[in-house]
């Protein structure tokens, strides 16, 4: 009876033993994420910029600076095609006028998007997209630009396997990719697309690159958060990222808090530009949406 006594305790000592190192080992990895986000707050506020899809998609340059100052935003990104008209038709005294104004203004930097996309079965509107990525990279040389979007932009094409599409769009980037690095231009894949929207198809497009000229504009997906979670999917291309387009701030579903405490933590070097729709007070709208940058960042 007492051999049976002396068993049964040591059986409850080794249940509440481990489960009291489970608790403490808790307690740790709480301890040591409280410290790693108290330590990104610590760290500079990352920097806010606007793409010019919607809210600007029909203001000139002078609009876009005025109202970019006003609000505070540092970086713009400007949409090809858009009213700004800044496309490759501009002779070589128009593209140095237009980096000189935006050289004398307040914004820190600027970038381009383009609509170009890697996803085409006819070769001949591949080739065009690449030569086309080709001569605003030149663009974006000429005026200043940091960087240029691109899309891979869609999972497969009319009878072409999934394997097939993405190692044609990794094979696309890589040429592009080079070709910008000649030009001190980086070229930013978005994670956009049917599709392609998804980071873990972004990062198979990266492996099929194999070049340290791409990189990634991170889109705020609502994909972001799918498995294997959205930490996860950070990982998998944060050191790759070099511009975040922004939407939605006040969207619950979405963990811009966390995104931007990640992006701190990893010394992120670029901007987040807001893409958001126009308004009849766009400068009100562009201070609110900073102030809720700002405030995510736990910086006012």
């Amino acid at each position: 009876m007492q051999d049976t006594n002396r068993r049964g305790f040591l059986k409850k000592s080794g249940v509440l033993s481990a489960a009291l190192a489970t608790a403490i080992s808790a307690r740790r990895a709480d301890a040591a994420e409280t410290q790693r986000g108290a330590a990104a707050s610590r760290k500079p506020p990352l920097r806010i910029g606007l793409m010019t899809y919607n809210l600007a998609r029909n203001w000139g340059i002078e609009t876009i600076i005025k109202n970019c100052s006003q609000a505070k935003f540092e970086h713009v990104e400007l949409r090809t095609t858009h009213a700004h008209k800044v496309e490759v038709d501009l002779t070589a005294k128009q593209r140095a006028e237009v980096k000189k104004r935006f050289e004398n203004s307040p914004l820190k930097a600027i970038s381009l998007a383009s609509g170009f996309s890697y996803h085409h079965a006819d070769a001949k509107k591949l080739r065009e997209n690449i030569e086309g990525t080709k001569k605003y990279t030149i663009l974006a040389r000429d005026i200043g630009a940091k960087g240029i979007r691109v899309f891979p932009n869609a999972l497969t094409d009319t009878g072409v396997s999934e394997e097939k599409t993405l190692e044609q769009i990794g094979a696309s980037v890589r040429e592009v990719g080079k070709f910008a690095a000649d030009y001190g231009v980086e070229i930013r894949l978005a994670n956009h697309g049917r599709g392609t929207n998804r980071i873990k198809v972004t990062k198979r497009i990266l492996d099929y690159a194999d070049s340290k000229h791409v990189y990634v504009n991170w889109n705020c997906d609502g994909t972001d958060i799918e498995e294997p979670g959205f930490e996860a999917n950070f990982n998998l291309v944060k050191s790759r990222i070099r511009n975040i387009h922004m939407h939605r701030l006040h969207d619950e579903k979405y963990p811009y808090r966390r995104l931007f405490e990640l992006l701190r933590r990893a010394d992120y070097p670029g901007y987040c530009d807001a893409e958001i729709p126009e308004s009849c007070e766009p400068i009100e709208l562009m201070k609110y949406y900073r102030a809720l940058f700002l405030a995510y960042q736990n910086v006012i």
